[in-house]
């Protein structure tokens, strides 16, 4: 019998329609479309504007797309993972909202959260349900409301983050298809450079807290940028090697679309020239757990069956990691 291994085999997406431009962040802050475009990439993101909705709402609908492309059945999926560093509430399962509404009514679901990393993380996860042989439809959702946690009076932060969902269906695959490898990394020490200070068990929400706008993202942008750049890169290079892989080897770079010197950094270190390397950032910005998921849907047209994909990502924490994926299908 052939190796289990697990493919994507359909995906799905979800971005709200509000834009929000270099433009007119140069109204909210002192910044401007050159600064911004010249360090990040981005020209542009997306937010989530309308009253009472949160992250279920954009993994839903990246959710329903998926089933209507791949003309699924909900009642099949076996599994619903939601990657998320923004879930609708503390303690209720986003995951578990999600699936109920889209009508995944045999299924069991959870959240899994390690930053802008948790959908990488979550890619791993899918694949061991699957490789086990217990679970056949594996839904993995990646959707983050950045514009909730963040202080569009601060420069550091408002200009790199947007709102969107995507969704990828893992199979079982005996034909060599699907996830190869995979190294994955954490470290404690990144704890005070990129994270929200209230909210959790250490300092719970108090008048003081809001007053003082600790519920909002804090990153220390230079350190997350030198970790960032050699975790990925040092990853990515070393899966290359481990799985005898050459930049000519490689089809496609999925990297984490936090910063374009970031992804360039790490593509350079591959070896792998531009033409390989996807990037929608000036569109979307930085969706955290969104992000990797966004590449698969926006460039779904140039994969091809049997293409070698690494995804690569870095998140708050630190936790890093990248992943080799054989692509299972043309569309």
């Amino acid at each position: 019998m052939n190796k289990i291994t697990a493919a994507i085999t359909a995906i799905g997406s979800y971005v709200p329609d509000f834009v929000l431009s270099n433009q007119v962040l140069e109204t909210l802050v002192d910044t401007n479309d050159e600064w911004i475009t010249s360090r990040t990439g981005i020209k542009e993101r997306r937010l989530l504007k309308e009253e009472g909705q949160g992250t279920s709402f954009m993994a839903i609908k990246a959710a329903q797309n998926l089933l209507e492309k791949a003309n699924l059945n909900p009642k099949e999926i076996d599994l619903i993972i939601m990657a998320t560093a923004t879930p609708d509430m503390p303690v209720a399962s986003t995951g578990v909202y999600v699936a109920t509404q889209i009508g995944a009514t045999n299924a069991f679901a959870y959240d899994l959260q390690a930053a802008c990393s948790s959908f990488l993380f979550g890619m791993s996860t899918a694949s061991a349900y699957i490789q086990s042989g217990k679970y056949k439809k594996v839904l993995l959702i990646g959707a983050d409301k950045m514009s909730s946690i963040i202080d569009y009076t601060d420069r550091a932060t408002c200009i790199i983050f947007g709102d969107g969902a995507g969704a990828v269906l893992f199979e079982p695959n005996t034909d060599g298809l699907g996830l190869q490898d995979e190294i994955l990394k954490s470290d404690g020490i990144g704890r005070e450079f990129l994270k929200i200070d209230a909210g959790g068990s250490i300092l719970p929400a108090s008048e003081e807290t809001v007053k003082n706008k600790q519920h909002f993202v804090f990153q220390d942008g230079k350190t997350v940028f030198k970790y960032a750049v050699s975790g990925m890169a040092d990853v990515s290079e070393k899966i290359m090697e481990r799985n005898n892989l050459t930049h000519d080897d490689v089809n496609w770079l999925v990297a984490h679309q936090a910063n374009k010197r970031i992804i360039d950094a790490t593509a350079n270190r591959m070896g792998v020239e531009e033409s390989k390397v996807l990037i929608n950032i000036h569109r979307y910005g930085n969706t955290t757990s969104a992000t990797l998921p966004l590449l698969l849907c926006d460039f779904e047209d140039q994969l091809k069956k049997g293409d070698n994909l690494i995804f690569a990502a870095f998140g708050g924490g630190f936790t890093w990691g990248a992943i080799y994926l054989k692509w299972a299908y043309n569309k």
